[in-house]
């Protein structure tokens, strides 16, 4: 395969179906039948890694890094409790998915595992190195939900969302608004440059889209992890993710996109200054889902970072 620069190149008609489709199975973690992707075509003796989702994402969101990847690392992707294809069981919040992350790799590896997390997926990630450093080779954090003193206006949705009573309404004004405009809305809120979608990315999303419409707990879900997110911003110093970032000492690759409408990527000299080990890749062309829009540098940044 030549040379790649979107996430487009490599989920089109040079990627083999059976790269595309990763297996899916099922594994009881605390009291709930996670889906859990393997990544398909890696061989068993390369180092283990785990893929972890944002706030309504899914497994899927990994799959053209994971292809890019898949002869440097073998590895999981789960759909968190009440995201994907994974049913909500109360384990939503930010230390809860920790636990589940901490339980599904004691059941999988018996060695320290490369973790990749994606915004809220990221903060768990780092809850979970800050609990449990023996289980954390090394640590790539995508758009990481860190508290933030600066708020965007699609923040201040998220914020609106998790405040309570207000949460259900503007989540229920939102789902009347007709699918098509809340389809360009959530693009306009993710990527970068929505534009430079292939249209094959533009369905997948929209077909997931349309797919977590039908789930009964998923909006239920998205409240609890809004509201998670909105807690960890206002827990005390001593108690914050700032505070477990501080504590990290295997290497940390931070990516931030200059594009991001979630998290200000300003944010970003605070983060390279508080965890002790880390390396920052800035795009500025990507959105908050830098591992789909330019999933080849974020390879290539995690090939130096474990070099």
């Amino acid at each position: 395969m030549g040379p790649v620069d979107s996430y487009a190149s490599v989920t089109g008609d040079g990627v083999p179906v059976e790269l595309k489709r990763w297996p899916e199975r099922r594994v009881p973690v605390a009291g709930v039948q996670l889906l859990v992707r393997d990544l398909p075509g890696a061989k068993q003796d390369l180092p283990p890694a785990l893929f972890v989702h944002g706030l309504g994402g899914s497994s899927l969101n990994w799959t053209a890094l994971g292809y890019l990847l898949n002869d440097t690392i073998r590895g999981i992707a789960p759909d968190l409790p009440g995201f994907g294809r994974t049913p909500l069981s109360g384990m939503t919040g930010i230390s809860e998915q920790a636990a589940v992350l901490v339980e599904l790799l004691e059941r999988e590896y018996d060695e320290p595992v490369h973790v990749f997390g994606n915004s809220m997926g990221g903060a768990a990630s780092v809850a979970l190195a800050a609990q449990r450093p023996d289980l954390v080779a090394s640590l790539t954090l995508v758009s990481p939900a860190l508290p933030h003193p600066r708020v965007s206006a699609s923040a201040l949705w998220f914020t609106a969302l998790a405040t309570p009573r207000l949460g259900r309404a503007v989540l229920e004004r939102t789902y009347r608004m007709p699918f098509e405009q809340r389809f360009e809305a959530s693009l306009a809120m993710v990527f970068g440059d929505p534009r430079a979608l292939a249209p094959e990315v533009r369905a997948a999303y929209e077909e997931e889209l349309r797919r977590r419409d039908t789930d009964p707990w998923g909006r239920q879900a998205t409240l609890d992890g809004a509201r998670s997110i909105l807690r960890s911003s206002l827990a005390r110093p001593r108690r914050s993710l700032w505070a477990d970032a501080a504590t990290i000492e295997c290497p940390v690759l931070l990516i931030y996109g200059g594009k991001d409408r979630l998290v200000d990527a300003r944010i970003r000299t605070k983060a390279q200054r508080t965890f002790p080990n880390a390396h920052l890749l800035y795009l500025p062309q990507s959105g908050h889902v830098a591992q789909m829009e330019h999933p080849e540098q974020v390879a290539r940044a995690f090939r130096q970072l474990i070099a």
